[in-house]
């Protein structure tokens, strides 16, 4: 079975984040969602929050949630994954993320990072702006899952 992990903070999870995910799911037989908890990072959901929102959001597709601390590759290793998948809006997220691949790549050479495009309508979007947009009272319709944009109101409410 060939398995990926597709890690990040999903706080919260978006459109861009599902369509990200579901051509990940073309290529690999099971995707695992990784939300990464970094102590230096204020996130507006808890890793648990954000897991029942992954939850809602995936039913029904071949995905595992879980959280990891620590080196991406040793989290991918100790589930079995052959790869890294990350999402690229821009070129601003190629700069980063081939670095963090080249990385990566260094510390276990057995896992690949594979890059997928997001789609153009969601080459804006991120979970700051989300954020953002949310706290200031916009419409979220067409960003995040309903049940994502319930629990951001109710956070901002």
């Amino acid at each position: 079975m060939n398995i990926a992990v597709m890690p990040g903070s999903f706080d919260p999870v978006t459109n861009g984040h599902l369509d990200v995910l579901e051509r990940a799911l073309k290529i690999f037989d099971k995707v695992i969602i990784a939300i990464g908890e970094n102590p230096r990072k204020q996130y507006l959901f808890s890793v648990d929050e954000r897991k029942a929102m992954l939850r809602q959001a995936t039913k029904g597709l071949p995905v595992e949630i879980d959280h990891f601390s620590g080196l991406l590759t040793d989290f991918a290793k100790n589930k079995g994954a052959v790869a890294i998948v990350k999402g690229l809006r821009a070129v601003s997220d190629f700069e980063y993320e081939f670095q963090a691949a080249l990385m990566n790549r260094k510390l276990d050479n057995e896992i690949e990072t594979v890059f997928v495009m997001t789609r153009g309508m969601y080459c804006y979007l991120s979970s700051s702006i989300v954020k953002e947009v949310a706290s200031l009272g916009g419409k979220l319709t067409g960003l995040v899952p309903k049940q994502v944009e319930s629990a951001l109101r109710k956070k901002f409410s």
